[in-house]
């Protein structure tokens, strides 16, 4: 494949990337959230914070993937050697993220926009319930207005069960919310056809496919100097994304005014495109889910709905409901004949699916004690079986 180096396509690709996109995940490294490990750098931070604010005023939602507890802990525990024992870095990650959120929290604060903190290990991600919950918290933030400051949580993780490394982190961000973008803010400019430290002849990657084996070959492998210094994750993190329809890009993160001048279309660093758009990529993932858990039948009035005018199923236009589901999992929706007019993600648990049949969200409460969400499946996870 030959890589497209020209400044006039990574300005098209780039301005239809990210001048477009909605809901951006960006993730930040701790040599640059910590001045190469020195303690928090208030002043970068502060910079990503006017950034991250004036980008949520402009309507569009932010979540920020940041690294940096550990360096910060060992600042403040004075140890200037970082600890091999995993107490003494989940000691050092405790501590660290003290100041991690606090700063965060300031900084957007003053710039008008709230933050909250959102902590996870692996083991969160990999849980069907713990996963969707996830979810729905980090949405819930986002529509109000509050940018989630997020690291891995590293005060409980051990060798087993850590993401090992914010990249991955921000990949797996990226598809838990199915984000439009992941940009990847590190201390590099980019990647290059090979290490311009050692090849005089290497040349800046200004567009790719994300995925594409060749990118792997230039950063160098798992096992090479450049691929010790971070930038194969960040190729696997894009590779990652991409699954849910989400395109990379990898920046250097002291370039000023960097996610404005993204979001404004202007090409910087490096753009590593998913090759399936989002709302694809996730609608062809349950239309080819062959395992279905269950069904739910619906009324003439809940079809016209789904069919004609685009609508989320609601409860009260459920008349049964078939099988043994989880919340999350793919269900089909059926007319009265038993003909499937759609499928998607269940909200709700096959047991409570029946208890909240034919009913209108105000009575969720009373009988299931609780309230997930209005709709038994969302018109964004509804992908239809007939036109």
């Amino acid at each position: 494949m030959q890589f497209d180096a020209s400044l006039n396509a990574q300005q098209a690709a780039q301005a239809a990337l990210l001048k477009n996109a909605r809901r951006i995940v960006v993730k930040v490294g701790s040599s640059l959230v910590t001045n190469d490990g020195r303690g928090l750098d208030e002043e970068a931070i502060g910079q990503w914070s006017q950034q991250l604010a004036a980008l949520v005023k402009e309507g569009r939602e932010l979540i920020m993937v940041s690294s940096g507890a550990v360096a910060e802990g060992m600042k403040r525990l004075g140890w200037t050697v970082r600890p091999r024992e995993i107490n003494e870095l989940q000691a050092a990650a405790a501590v660290g993220q003290m100041g991690l959120v606090q700063m965060y929290e300031t900084k957007l604060r003053e710039c008008g926009v709230g933050s909250a903190q959102v902590l996870l290990t692996h083991a969160d991600l990999a849980d069907r319930e713990r996963y969707l919950n996830a979810r729905s918290t980090l949405l819930t933030l986002l529509q109000l207005g509050v940018v989630p400051v997020i690291n891995e949580n590293d005060t409980v993780v051990n060798d087993e069960i850590k993401f090992g490394d914010n990249d991955t982190l921000g990949a797996l961000v990226a598809n838990l919310v199915e984000a439009d973008a992941l940009v990847i803010l590190t201390d590099q400019k980019g990647l290059y056809t090979a290490d311009p430290r050692r090849d005089p002849a290497a040349e800046f990657v200004h567009v790719a496919r994300a995925g594409d084996p060749q990118l792997e070959t230039m950063a160098g492998g798992a096992g090479s100097g450049i691929g010790k210094g971070g930038m194969i994750t960040k190729i696997l993190a894009a590779k990652r994304a991409a699954g849910s329809g989400a395109s990379t890009v990898i920046a250097w993160g002291r370039e000023p005014q960097v996610l404005l001048r993204l979001c404004d279309g202007e090409a910087i660093g490096t753009c590593l495109l998913a090759q399936t758009p989002k709302n694809q990529a996730r609608k062809r993932w349950m239309a080819d889910h062959l395992q279905l858990r269950g069904s739910v039948s619906v009324d003439a009035g809940a079809v016209d709905k789904i069919l004609s005018e685009g609508k989320s199923l609601l409860p009260i236009g459920m008349t049964a409901v078939e099988g043994d589901f989880s919340r999350g999992d793919v269900i089909a929706v059926r007319d009265a004949s038993g003909l499937e007019i759609a499928r998607g993600l269940a909200n709700y648990a096959s047991s409570e699916a029946r208890l909240i049949c034919r009913r209108a969200s105000s009575d969720f409460e009373r009988l299931l004690g609780y309230v997930a969400e209005p709709e038994m499946i969302h018109r964004d996870n509804l992908v239809l079986a007939r036109s």
